[in-house]
């Protein structure tokens, strides 16, 4: 029996194991054949959709691996789009309303508000939190 399930990532790229464990189970589940159906970016897990971050070249590039796992697996990417302006992640549209020059939100990334958080909650069977 597959399982639907939704991740919450609170922890940044870089700097703690929260997000290469979210990363880390995340294909896990896909790859036992459950259905992963969004990954949520909250707190300093916004940091995980920064477009300019840009690893030695001897680490792990966690935001393509997130990003290259949207692709293949049809995984949505929602960043809270409050705690991700905090922290200086920009998207398209945010970049417009506030008349900045440039964005930084990742490709594959999608600004979202809780409100998305509270749809998954309510619709995946199993939601884990790193």
């Amino acid at each position: 029996m597959s399982l639907t399930y939704a991740i919450v990532v609170n922890g940044p790229a870089y700097g703690t194991q929260a997000a290469r464990s979210a990363y880390q189970f995340s294909c896990a589940v896909i790859e036992l054949g459950h259905i992963l159906t969004r990954v949520f970016f909250y707190q300093d897990g916004v940091l995980n959709s920064n477009a300019l971050t840009v690893p030695a070249s001897d680490e792990f590039d966690l935001v393509a691996a997130w990003q290259q796992l949207a692709q293949t697996h049809q995984v949505e990417l929602h960043t809270c789009v409050a705690a991700a302006l905090r922290r200086g992640i920009i998207g398209e549209q945010e970049a417009q309303q506030h008349q900045l020059l440039s964005n930084n939100l990742a490709s594959d990334f999608e600004a979202a508000g809780l409100g998305s958080l509270a749809e998954v909650l309510l619709s995946a069977d199993r939601v884990i939190q790193f």
